[in-house]
This record gives C-alpha cells, structure tokens and sequence, in this order.
C-alpha cells in the first residue's frame, strides 16, 4: 500500500513541475519523499524482526522517527 502511494505521488508529482505548477508539484515530491522514507523504515524494521539482528546505525528514517516519539504526558499529569 505504502509503495503505490509513493509511485503515485511520485507520478504526480512529476507530472505537475512539467507543466509548471512548482508549488503543487513540490509538496507532492516531499510527500512521495515522506512516503518512500516511512516504506524503507517499515523494511529495516520487518528485517530486523525477522533476522533478530538489528542494526541501530545512523539512519535518515531512524532521526526521523526519533523526531516523533510518543510521551507519556499522560501518566505524569496523574
């Protein structure tokens, strides 16, 4: 699912910078962009799971996803 959405919005994407619409087709390219780095984690995490080998090396999609941990706020507010 989540590589048909890159290749989508990589078409699209495409499509617009050729006809000019800059802004439209920017996004659409960082959001391809989001999209091909949350599929390359889902498959070193998948990998890892699998193998049991787990390799915790500097990775784009590992300080991306650091960016975006959950807080337990909620247990410290109780």
């Amino acid at each position: 699912m989540c590589l048909i959405i890159t290749l989508v919005m990589l078409v699209l994407a495409v499509q617009n910078l050729m006809i000019e619409n800059w802004l439209t087709g920017g996004v659409q390219l960082i959001i391809a962009i989001a999209f091909l780095l949350l599929l390359l984690n889902n498959i070193q995490r998948t990998r890892c799971e699998k193998n049991g080998t787990c390799y915790n090396g500097c990775s784009v999609t590992n300080w991306i996803t650091d960016l975006f941990t959950k807080s337990n706020s909620s247990k410290e507010k109780k």
